[in-house]
């Protein structure tokens, strides 16, 4: 069944779950983790996917489960790639 709406990337849950609420900027964020800022913002901004090192990171600074970043990575990667593919070839096995 597909979705109506693209679900939440893992840029915009960080942005509006984690940094907003607890006052950090995307530059602070990157220092903690040891990575460059551009990383972080181009998360944030949804340009790049969040990578399982990220997601690692994430979950060890936030106290998350990294399957929690990947989790929310996988919707929105599945939901790009089915827009993008349309239809879907029909099944070639039935349920006995």
């Amino acid at each position: 069944m597909q979705r109506k709406r693209e679900p939440t990337s893992p840029g915009e849950i960080l942005r509006e779950e984690f940094l907003k609420p607890l006052g950090l900027t995307q530059r602070q964020l990157a220092d903690h983790l040891g990575c460059e800022v551009k990383v972080i913002n181009r998360i944030v901004n949804g340009r790049t996917s969040l990578t399982p090192e990220m997601a690692l990171k994430l979950g060890a600074a936030f106290r998350t489960s990294p399957e929690f970043w990947l989790n929310a990575q996988k919707a929105v990667d599945l939901y790009r790639a089915a827009e993008a593919l349309g239809t879907l070839p029909t099944p070639l096995l039935r349920a006995s």
